[in-house]
């Protein structure tokens, strides 16, 4: 017992001598160096809104979207009617980049109003199904 004693006291020293005697720690460097990477945007392929259209309809999207050109009036996600006032809220390129980016990366942007509920599995589609997916959302 005495022995446990012992050790917990000279480990309580040790922290308490420890504490505080390098003063003030900062969090932050003194200075950055080198330069900083520009963002970059990949360069959307050309995409077929026909091909978009049924991609549209066949992955579920009418369920939730409210979309004219698809005759569709979902509430659950954003009206898709709205697609370039919400690019221009957003901040986050030109309107075909926004579409893409909400389609691969649902939660890059989430419209005021609306859950964070879109399925993250778009992502997923090939590169083609994309383009023709925001070919068709842009078209007007």
């Amino acid at each position: 017992m005495r022995v446990a004693v012992a050790v917990l006291a000279g480990a309580s020293a040790l922290l308490v001598a420890g504490c505080g005697s390098q003063g003030i720690v900062l969090p932050t460097a003194n200075g950055v160096s080198g330069t900083l990477a520009q963002p970059t945007t990949t360069p959307l392929a050309k995409g077929d809104p026909a091909a978009g259209k049924k991609l549209f309809t066949s992955e579920g999207c009418t369920g939730c979207h409210t979309y004219g050109p698809a005759g569709s009036h979902g509430t659950i996600g954003p009206d898709l009617d709205k697609l370039a006032q919400y690019a221009k809220q957003a901040n986050q390129g030109t309107l075909p980049q926004f579409v893409a980016q909400s389609i691969t990366t649902p939660g890059a942007y989430i419209q005021s109003g609306y859950q964070n509920v879109m399925p993250t599995t778009y992502g997923n589609l090939p590169a083609k199904q994309i383009a023709d997916l925001v070919a068709f959302l842009t078209q007007k």
